[in-house]
């Protein structure tokens, strides 16, 4: 076997990013000497932290890291001084600073979150060394502030100005796949269903998986656009565009599943969808996919106004209709036809907002919004799932590690005792966002025992021969530029960070205080690893969950919300809703998959049930008083008792059925608002609401039949007639 295949193959861009990161380390590093700072290594591990391929993350990590560094920085002035004649409390006072700036960093899944977390563990590692020699804590939190500041300061100068990396490839890339997997989804509404896994009502071939995909994206999307105000191209300006965007493609999604359910319930009532619907379901969404970007490669065409009113018209051709049907189907044709025209609109305010995203990244003028600004994109933290019971188990799991490995040092008064529970909150804050992060603290681990011996070779040999910084660079070189491009990897780059900053440049940092000998390499490591060992087991003891019990836990805050929604909701807080809900089916799906597939009570599709119920509950909350007497207020109530009282391993389904009562005021709701009056005749029970009102909320009772008793038949009885309905 030729050589050239047993080695890896890096890529040009690899190659660079790596040269780039050494680059910036040695500038870190020879301006920090040069300013006669005593920790210069920190400089230069500080480049490596905030390194990424894209100059736009660099950027933000850097901005949010200085940040933290200064909060964490003032946090150690307080503490330290205040509680220097008790170093039992100032440790505590240090594990519970540590627990709260943990504790917020987790209620913020984007890149944000970087800042809360790095206050924390940066007051844990100025502050624990400052417990048995408190003196001079002044100065030595203003030279750590200085020197990260030129860290970022290098690392921002070279990654943004030495061929930098857009973010907008990567962006762009992202948002029309999210478009193209809406698409596929949408043209697999109109194929023919293939039979569903046991329990499951059938799909189309490949829906699942649009599906799917289509909410993982939405929330990689949502997180990943934190970094572009601060990209280096023309995406920054683009930012108000993508999160709208974002928002749009949330809102289309239930409407788009409320369409394929009401397609799937014609189909299913007389084996084959009606003509009629088929020729123009099929025309519409042809016509929606066939417009915007729908693929990376693909332009697509525009959608004029003139065309949406036309695809609008054609739906609502729908429920004018009269055909020889039953009752049942002439209400899920208007509910076909109101979620259809919603699924337009929304469409079209996608394709709006990709037009203006490609008009600011050619620097054009961008065209103004007319459908697609209906609403402000919301602040993601209003949209993305927050746990705040998960995040406060987080917090006290990482107050109790640092706690027991402070009392241990204390208690043995180990001189390098300090550095366990420095690296113990370290351990702790990296990895508490995870079902279980005792996999990833062992791997870190690993990879910090793997670099002892590298780690070894440095500080006891090579680095007695460092002269000048062109000697360090020599020295530093290889190991540098090895892990680096490894470090541009995302499967490799947990281990390339733990080999290059635990091990090697936590060893090189001894230089900065004197004490680059065996004793001081054995003492410190041992610390590391002990520190490491006790995040562990505290983890695995107090806070690990498995995938099922997070996947329970997503859903069952599903139900929550949903047993209590505001009753004076609005269409902003309904699309508010739908993208909370959205991002839950995106943290459900590689949960589900993690635990073999399947969890009882659980899966995408039955999130999609409660994203659609959750739609129509909305609808039905602002036009019940169309319904007569005490139905509207009587359906709301024990829709809401129902999702309160939910058992945790039922689906939806499944709990509807101890609610037969509910199914039956749902029907007189319904036949109260049968047939329905034509949108361009005048309505004799005006007063009780627009035409488009009452086909609202007749949209929104057949969802709710639907979702809620999919298998219950239709009873037909006598149908209202429209006088008695005025």
């Amino acid at each position: 076997m030729k050589l050239s295949r047993l080695l890896p193959h890096f890529s040009a861009a690899e190659m660079t990013f790596s040269a780039k990161c050494f680059a910036a380390a040695m500038l870190a590093m020879g301006v920090a000497s040069w300013a006669g700072l005593p920790r210069p290594f920190w400089a230069l591990m500080t480049t490596y932290i905030v390194a990424s391929p894209m100059a736009g993350a660099v950027r933000s990590k850097a901005a949010f890291r200085l940040a933290g560094t200064l909060l964490g920085c003032a946090a150690t002035l307080l503490l330290v001084p205040a509680l220097v004649d008790a170093p039992e409390l100032l440790t505590l006072a240090l594990a519970l600073w540590v627990g709260l700036c943990l504790f917020v960093s987790l209620l913020d899944r984007t890149p944000r979150s970087y800042l809360f977390m790095l206050a924390g563990y940066s007051a844990a590692l100025i502050g624990f060394p400052a417990v048995s020699a408190p003196t001079g804590i002044f100065d030595t939190a203003s030279a750590r502030v200085q020197e990260i500041g030129i860290g970022i300061v290098c690392a921002g100068l070279v990654h943004s100005l030495v061929w930098p990396v857009s973010m907008a490839p990567m962006l762009v890339g992202m948002m029309d796949r999210t478009l193209a997997d809406a698409g596929a989804w949408l043209r697999a509404m109109m194929q023919p269903p293939a039979p569903g896994a046991s329990g499951e009502p059938p799909a189309a071939p490949g829906q699942q998986t649009a599906r799917r995909k289509l909410a993982g994206d939405v929330s990689q999307l949502r997180v990943m656009a934190t970094h572009v105000p601060y990209d280096t191209g023309h995406l920054k300006w683009t930012a108000q565009a993508i999160h709208a965007l974002q928002h749009e493609v949330a809102a289309l999604t239930p409407f788009a599943s409320a369409v394929d359910d009401r397609l799937r319930a014609l189909r299913d009532a007389d084996g084959r969808l009606p003509a009629d619907i088929e020729r123009t379901v099929g025309a519409v969404l042809a016509r929606l996919t066939g417009s915007g970007r729908t693929g990376p490669d693909q332009a697509g065409r525009p959608l004029p106004e003139a065309d949406v009113a036309g695809l609008r018209a054609a739906a609502r051709s729908l429920a004018d209709a009269t055909p020889a049907a039953d009752a049942w189907s002439l209400a899920l044709r208007t509910g076909l036809a109101v979620r259809l025209e919603e699924l337009i609109d929304a469409w079209a305010a996608c394709v709006q907002l990709r037009e203006r995203i490609d008009a600011g990244l050619a620097g054009r003028r961008q065209p103004l919004a007319a459908r697609s600004d209906r609403t402000a994109a919301p602040a993601a933290r209003d949209v993305l799932h927050l746990d705040v019971g998960m995040a406060a188990w987080s917090a006290l799991a990482a107050m109790v590690a640092i706690c027991l490995c402070s009392a241990f040092w204390i208690l043995t008064g180990w001189s390098g005792g300090a550095a366990m529970p420095m690296m113990a909150a370290v351990f702790c804050s990296f990895f508490a966002a995870m079902d279980d992060p005792v996999p990833s603290i062992y791997a870190f681990l690993k990879a910090l025992l793997m670099s002892l011996p590298l780690g070894a070779l440095y500080v006891l040999v090579l680095m007695p021969l460092v002269v000048d910084l062109p000697t360090l660079a020599l020295v530093c070189a290889p190991a540098f530029l090895v892990l680096g491009l490894y470090m541009a990897r995302p499967s490799t780059a947990l281990i390339a960070m733990g080999l290059l900053l635990a091990g090697v440049m936590g060893t090189l940092s001894l230089h900065d205080t004197g004490q680059a000998d065996f004793a001081s390499f054995v003492n410190s490591n041992i610390g590391q690893v002990l520190g490491g060992a006790a995040a562990a087991v505290v983890t695995a003891l107090m806070r690990s969950v498995s995938a099922e019990w997070s996947a329970r836990r997503i859903q069952r805050r599903t139900w929550r919300e949903l047993g209590h929604l505001p009753r004076n909701a609005d269409d902003a807080q309904a699309r508010l809703h739908a993208a909370r809900v959205l991002d839950r089916i995106g943290l459900l799906a590689p949960r589900i998959a993690q635990a073999g597939g399947t969890v009882a009570g659980v899966n995408a599709d039955d999130a999609l049930v409660d994203l659609r119920i959750g739609t129509d509950l909305h609808a039905l909350q602002r036009h019940a008083a169309l319904l007569p007497g005490r139905l509207g207020p009587d359906i709301l109530a024990q829709v809401a008792r129902l999702f309160r009282e939910h058992p945790a391993q039922s689906t939806t389904e499944q709990a509807a059925q101890a609610q037969p009562r509910l199914a039956e005021r749902i029907d007189e709701a319904l036949r109260s608002l049968l047939p329905v009056a034509p949108a361009t005749q005048a309505d004799p029970a005006a007063a009780a609401g627009t035409p488009d009102d009452r086909r609202r909320v007749l949209a929104a009772l057949v969802g709710l039949r639907r979702n809620l008793f999919p298998s219950r038949p239709w009873l037909p009885t006598s149908t209202p007639t429209r006088e008695a309905l005025a």
